[in-house]
């Protein structure tokens, strides 16, 4: 295949799946919540000798439709291509009129654009349609934590068995160096957490951050675990302080993931230079 027709395919699928990850990042952490409530309010019914609660209404990825938050219309198929239907409305909802968040299009975007440089760098095979997986994982965890301060393990765990079965056969790293970079990555932000604990008494970051770095590890091998963190480090330090200066709100908490996850793609793409230079 052609490099010039794989980056553009690979431009227009991202587009596609740029657009249902935005169904993703909206919908997963209510689908959990609302199963967390349900688990919950089961469990006390039955400890209380009580009814059993009500099933939830049906609430899933793909069911109900895709509406407007503020006034319930119905996205049709038409208002949803990606970018081009938010050009269209005006970035505004076809009835009510009201501005539709910059970050579809933003998401859409990026993961075009991302599939298209993963296209450009791996040409057409197993390594593109692998990295393309990680990365619409990592855009997904960003997105949401973000907006939650969580990273789902209906996210991280799939991505960790995910890189581990990549590099079975040296995918982008033999396995050895696979399955060591899962475990150091899992220990190290583990054993920073009790530490913090230990020295502060408040919690530092959440444990979907310990598992989040253990899939990177699982992706990329131990060996670009230290540039990654701090590629990580740094630029969460220097984007969060500003962040928190800008609100004034210097004890404020700022999400890892978003940081954890820029250390990933940065490492994909420039990963072997990064490893020369400091190795």
């Amino acid at each position: 295949m052609p490099t010039s027709f794989f980056i553009f395919i690979a431009t227009v699928f991202g587009l596609v799946v740029g657009s249902f990850l935005n169904v993703v990042i909206h919908r997963l952490p209510k689908i959990l919540e609302r199963e967390w409530e349900f688990e919950l309010a089961s469990h006390i019914a039955e400890k209380s000798g009580a009814e059993p609660p009500p099933a939830p209404t049906p609430y899933t990825l793909s069911a109900p439709r895709s509406a407007c938050p503020c006034c319930g219309y119905q996205i049709s198929a038409l208002e949803n291509i990606p970018l081009i239907s938010y050009v269209a409305l005006g970035g505004k909802c076809a009835s009510c009129k009201i501005s539709i968040s910059i970050r579809y299009p933003l998401v859409e975007a990026l993961t075009g654009f991302l599939a298209a440089a993963i296209a450009w760098k791996f040409g057409f095979g197993l390594q593109a349609f692998a990295a393309f997986i990680l990365v619409a994982s990592l855009i997904t965890l960003t997105f949401i934590d973000l907006d939650t301060m969580m990273l789902p393990d209906d996210i991280t765990l799939p991505l960790l068995w995910a890189g581990l079965l990549f590099n079975l056969q040296g995918g982008f790293i033999d396995l050895q160096s696979a399955v060591i970079g899962a475990v150091v990555g899992y220990g190290l932000l583990w054993a920073a957490y009790w530490l913090f604990k230990l020295a502060t008494g408040k919690e530092g970051m959440g444990y979907g951050d310990f598992k989040l770095l253990a899939a990177l590890g699982a992706w990329f091998g131990w060996q670009a675990l230290p540039p990654l963190l701090v590629i990580s480090g740094v630029t969460g330090s220097i984007i969060g302080f500003a962040l928190m200066t800008a609100k004034n709100n210097l004890s404020g908490k700022i999400p890892f993931g978003p940081y954890l996850a820029l250390g990933g793609i940065v490492t994909l793409f420039f990963g072997s230079t990064i490893s020369r230079l400091y190795l």
